[in-house]
């Protein structure tokens, strides 16, 4: 397999493309809009934290309710998941932004006016079908929009919104109450769902649906009306033609051997992605902390910071360090913070540096927060966008994604049994999926910096 990365690793496509350095004002906008989808994400994420105590008292939900609210969010995205592909494949990546911004509207809207468990249930299903939507189709659309040489650094912008969605209703979550919260989990929403009236969609999927003046028009609009097309678009053309030539609309196709190996890629750093323990750390991290003695809302607020500012980093060093040197030292960071909160709850379960350990678990947690904010919060996805060819990229996009989701309920489902069991032992094992990440990104996932989609799916699918 050494040899075959070797050979991902040499283009085989070798153009210079003269509009591939262009960043024009449209590229710019179309991502922002696009990355409000994310923070939508982040808010979701980070919303049953500071609501629980409101709902609780005021709807009158037991522990047990609001744990099916909490959870019932990551069965909805898988649901979303499962449809994702085909979505951005029939209504196009703008169609499927607007979809998940209609799920998400009326979910946020259900919980903020809800009066009982059953509204809170659905309005929380309902935001994570959009979620579990935009999961996959935003960063395909910024890969399909970008310029080449700085690809890396405008999909990391959907990640760092991620985390700023989050840290945002973790803060504003503090000052108002828990209705007023939902309500403004609305404006990202209604903010995307105007600003997708005013980006160009995906030039490659325009071209795989043979719409081909708006396929030049749009590639016009993003590189710019002077800017000569010419080479991109006779490259995308190409490629579009060849796809059609091969089969591959369906689940079934993945299994062709010619796509064993971009599968093998995609799938394999979003599992071990949630099976590192993502799941079970980010929403019982207060858990974790006062289980190690140190107080939850200064280390809730440390390891946020923490995540924000590897993840703006991440962005500036992307594309210039490449997806496998920030890969192999996230992967390796969350491995060392997980092997410290495990080793600060074996300390504390004999006995021994009682005084040091709550401090240990902190720093553990701030070093996995702070190692998957600058590599494997967004790049399993950035580089699941990328190796997937056009024709497969819908029922790719959603096998990874609902496989994503899946793990991520089984992990945040089976965390307190398991940490119940042996807290020492649950970060234990998590260190060691960390581990064989290290050895999975060094072995297996090509460098995709600097080259054309063309070029990557030209070389991963050979036969």
């Amino acid at each position: 397999m050494e040899e075959e990365r070797e050979a991902v690793n040499t283009p085989l496509l070798e153009s210079d493309l003269s509009s591939s350095s262009s960043v024009t004002f449209v590229v710019v906008f179309s991502t922002i809009v696009a990355s409000f989808s994310s923070y939508t994400y982040g808010n979701a994420v980070g919303y049953s934290s500071p609501a629980e105590s409101g709902i609780l008292n005021e709807v009158g939900l037991t522990l047990a309710e609001y744990s099916v609210f909490g959870s019932i969010q990551s069965i909805g995205a898988m649901c979303g998941a499962l449809v994702s592909g085909k979505i951005s494949d029939v209504l196009g990546r703008k169609g499927a932004m607007g979809v998940s911004d209609l799920f998400c509207i009326i979910g946020w809207l259900a919980i903020a006016f809800a009066k009982n468990a059953l509204w809170l249930d659905v309005g929380r299903f309902l935001v994570g079908c959009g979620i579990g939507v935009i999961s996959y189709v935003v960063p395909v659309y910024i890969a399909e929009i970008s310029p080449k040489n700085v690809r890396g650094t405008f999909l990391s912008m959907k990640h760092m919104m991620i985390s700023f969605g989050k840290a945002a209703f973790f803060l504003i979550g503090s000052a108002v109450n828990w209705r007023t919260l939902a309500l403004i989990g609305v404006v990202p929403c209604l903010l995307q769902f105007l600003g997708l009236f005013y980006v160009p969609e995906s030039p490659r999927w325009l071209m795989k649906m043979e719409q081909v003046k708006k396929f030049e028009s749009a590639l016009y609009r993003l590189r710019g009306e002077n800017a000569d097309i010419s080479l991109e678009k006779t490259e995308i053309r190409e490629y579009t033609e060849y796809s059609k030539t091969i089969s591959g609309d369906g689940i079934l196709s993945l299994f062709q051997r010619k796509y064993a190996y971009c599968v093998t890629i995609g799938l394999g750093l979003l599992l071990f992605q949630q099976f590192g323990g993502l799941g079970g750390i980010v929403f019982y991290t207060s858990a974790i902390l006062q289980s190690a003695g140190f107080p939850s809302k200064i280390g809730s607020v440390l390891v946020a910071t923490a995540q924000i500012i590897t993840s703006v980093l991440g962005v500036c060093f992307i594309d210039k360090f490449g997806r496998i040197p920030l890969l192999l030292i996230s992967a390796a960071g969350l491995c060392l913070g997980c092997f410290l909160t495990g080793l600060s709850f074996f300390l504390k379960d004999v006995h021994f540096g009682e005084n040091v350990s709550p401090v240990l678990a902190l720093l553990g947690l701030l070093v996995y927060y702070a190692s998957f904010g600058v590599g494997m919060e967004g790049m399993p996805w950035i580089i699941a966008s990328e190796v997937f060819p056009i024709n497969i990229k819908g029922s790719a996009g959603s096998l990874i994604n609902v496989l994503s989701w899946s793990s991520s309920w089984l992990v945040s489902y089976t965390f307190n049994f398991i940490f119940k069991w042996s807290s020492a032992g649950t970060f234990f094992i998590f260190a060691g999926v960390c581990g064989a990440n290290v050895v999975f990104i060094w072995k297996m996932v090509p460098e995709t910096k600097g080259r054309t989609l063309e070029e990557l799916h030209a070389s991963l699918t050979r036969q």
